[in-house]
């Protein structure tokens, strides 16, 4: 996990990529991106501010962070079966969204590759009525 000065850091990276852009389309992208891990550093921030004040699990649980982080990996995998079930009934702005997201998770060098395994995957896992998601979110 990122702390919130290696999400601001990401941030300051795309925002220099912003000011080097070739085109409006490349400059909306690092601009959203920047947006994104901005709000995520808040997050982080916010987080490490109020741990105190936050629900946490039992002290015994606490103990093996092993333990914690497998339950919270079922959790994630739960919850991202649950949303690529629901997929095609998503509006497609949040589908782009949820999209860029994703992609922007992974290292700065390695977002384009990873944007490729999202979308291969949405591809394979996708209904027969498929929305043109991947048409769309394979340009981006």
């Amino acid at each position: 996990m990122f702390t919130p000065r290696q999400y601001r850091a990401k941030a300051d990276e795309y925002g220099e990529l912003v000011k080097t852009s070739a085109g409006p389309n490349e400059r909306r992208e690092f601009q959203k991106l920047e947006q994104s891990f901005t709000v995520l550093a808040d997050n982080e921030q916010w987080l490490a501010d109020n741990h105190q004040k936050t629900v946490s699990a039992p002290q015994q649980d606490q103990s093996d962070g092993t333990v914690l982080a497998a339950e919270e990996e079922r959790v994630l995998r739960c919850l991202g079966a649950a949303l690529i079930m629901q997929w095609n009934t998503l509006p497609r702005k949040l589908r782009r969204e949820l999209f860029d997201n994703a992609g922007a998770m992974g290292e700065l060098l390695e977002t384009g590759a990873l944007r490729g395994q999202i979308a291969r995957f949405l591809h394979k896992h996708k209904d027969d009525e498929g929305n043109g998601l991947l048409q769309e979110s394979s340009r981006g």
